[in-house]
């Protein structure tokens, strides 16, 4: 990957840039952001559409004022890479996301990747452990726990995502969960102290806003946000939706909650599979991916 890819060479119809309509593309390491866009979609289990969700959410973004409503992310610099190439086996792909992550770490950047299906979120932590991160844990929302071994044969199944990144030795929250197995409740079992939930069934009655990570868990925090953890009220826009979740200011109050207590150094957006004719969803789900930045450009500088 090059140093600096061009703005004019990423602008539409090629491919856009994140918020193009309003922000220069800066240089790889003037960015305090670098979007990565994965289209990649391989072992969906129900519905489709999820490779087309990258491009959506960059489309939709061109309408997204800089003012998230209380600051401005886009001062921090937001750079959007290439889409990572979807030629070759699954492996491969993987691979190439850990590059494009990597090189996002290496500028000095937070990786934030758009999906694409939830197995991308294994090559987003595999870039980050190229690059040097070794003591963080993963806080996950999702309608699904992803902690199969496998899925119809498959280890690399968006469904056995967490379990792949479980076996790592990463620590691991998940919230909103309310779709699973008895063998995602058996590795749960297994792996106590080492995966922690909030379930649906405790956050979404009770409208729980905050959550309280424990002592033992690490300083730095990869956030993955699975699109259907929030309620399909909210997001019908996904192949698997589950009835029961999150609400769109729960999901940003806990993502804070979380961003007040441990150092963000990534996070995604997995599993947008866009409707056609109804381009809400795409708006809001550019309108999330801002808001998170929002979330951390503000506790970057209540810690500064």
């Amino acid at each position: 990957m090059s140093d600096q890819i061009e703005f004019d060479q990423l602008v539409a119809p090629d491919y856009p840039v994140f918020l193009g309509s309003e922000i220069q593309q800066p240089a790889p390491d003037e960015a305090a952001f670098h979007v990565i866009p994965v289209p990649y979609e391989e072992s969906v289990s129900y519905g489709g559409g999820t490779a087309q969700g990258p491009r959506a959410i960059l489309e939709a973004s061109w309408q997204l004022e800089t003012w998230d409503g209380v600051s401005t992310p886009s001062d921090l610099g937001i750079y959007t890479q290439p889409p990572v190439d979807m030629e070759g086996e699954a492996a491969t792909i993987i691979d190439r996301i850990a590059e494009s992550t990597r090189f996002a770490a290496e500028q000095g950047a937070m990786p934030v990747a758009l999906g694409g299906e939830h197995t991308v979120t294994y090559g987003v932590i595999k870039g980050l452990l190229s690059a040097g991160e070794s003591d963080f844990g993963v806080v996950q929302i999702d309608a699904h726990a992803d902690l199969r071994d496998a899925y119809e044969g498959n280890p690399l199944s968006h469904a056995s995502v967490m379990k792949r990144i479980v076996d790592l030795g990463i620590p691991l929250y998940q919230l909103g969960i309310r779709a699973f197995c008895h063998e995602e409740v058996a590795c749960r079992e297994t792996h106590q102290g080492q995966i922690y939930h909030q379930d649906a069934n405790q956050l979404v009655p009770h409208n729980i806003q905050q959550i309280e990570l424990p002592e033992s868990f690490p300083s730095k925090v990869f956030f993955t946000v699975d699109i259907d953890g929030l309620d399909p009220s909210v997001f019908p826009s996904t192949g698997t939706p589950v009835p029961g979740g999150l609400g769109w200011y729960q999901t940003l109050s806990l993502f804070d909650s979380v961003a007040r207590q441990r150092q963000i150094i990534g996070f995604d957006l997995m599993e947008h599979a866009p409707i056609a004719g109804f381009h809400a969803y795409d708006f809001a789900a550019s309108m999330l991916v801002y808001k998170l930045m929002g979330i951390v450009q503000r506790n970057r500088q209540r810690n500064s």
